[in-house]
């Protein structure tokens, strides 16, 4: 195993790095110092413990595209490539053959994970949950399947079949004829909000219209119109 280690100024010498908190960058250079040969490191939190970074550090160089971080919670460093040219008689094959065969190369040599990984970490930093990222494509075939069904359109009846639902409920013809005349005319509204079953609209306006609820709430009825018309002459 090579004991040297570089790093390319074309990585920390740009505004991008720079503009990194100083405990981030310290973190780089020691993840980049302890990895293999291949640029793996197996212990990015005990690393950034040692070094006087923390859990927001790591999440900040994966943020920002300079480590990879796998499942086992072993992390690559991206541009160990562009860093680190290791001669074949030096270099050692990293024992993580899992997590390189997720990985691929572009023209640049920068590492390119097929599956981007975001990590979870608890408060302390002792544990290590990375969640797949889902693309855009992926959350938007999840939230189709989730998503409410759409409230159905209100359909206003003709006046046959406000006719046809008065003779199946037992109602007269000619109050299924009012009842219709009256909401066509108020644009199919239940006092003042839009009507969603015209159904419900048309029992109610058999039970209210029921010569025997008629008979029960005659005199009562009768009262409140009367209050009514005083009420309107004041």
């Amino acid at each position: 195993m090579a004991r040297r280690r570089m790093f390319s100024l074309d990585v920390v010498d740009t505004d991008r790095f720079l503009d990194m908190p100083t405990s981030a960058q310290n973190l780089y250079y020691s993840l980049g110092m302890r990895a293999d040969d291949d640029g793996f490191v197996s212990n990015p939190k005990r690393i950034a413990a040692s070094c006087g970074s923390c859990i927001d550090d790591l999440r900040l160089l994966i943020t920002k595209d300079y480590i990879i971080p796998f499942d086992s919670g072993v992390i690559v460093i991206t541009d160990w490539k562009v860093n680190n040219q290791i001669k074949s008689d030096r270099h050692k094959p990293t024992q993580y053959t899992v997590e390189k065969a997720q990985l691929r190369t572009d023209p640049a040599g920068r590492y390119i994970s097929g599956t981007k990984m975001e990590p979870v970490w608890n408060q302390d930093g002792t544990n290590l949950e990375p969640q797949v990222r889902l693309g855009k494509d992926r959350l938007d075939k999840k939230e189709s399947r989730t998503a409410a069904p759409p409230t159905p359109r209100f359909k206003p009846p003709t006046e046959d079949e406000m006719i046809a639902y008065f003779a199946e409920k037992g109602g007269p013809e000619n109050e299924a004829r009012k009842c219709y005349n009256y909401y066509l005319s108020n644009g199919w509204k239940v006092g003042r909000n839009p009507m969603k079953s015209w159904k419900g609209a048309a029992n109610n306006w058999m039970c209210r219209n029921n010569p025997i609820n008629q008979s029960n709430g005659g005199v009562q009825n009768a009262g409140e119109n009367q209050r009514i018309v005083r009420t309107t002459r004041l």
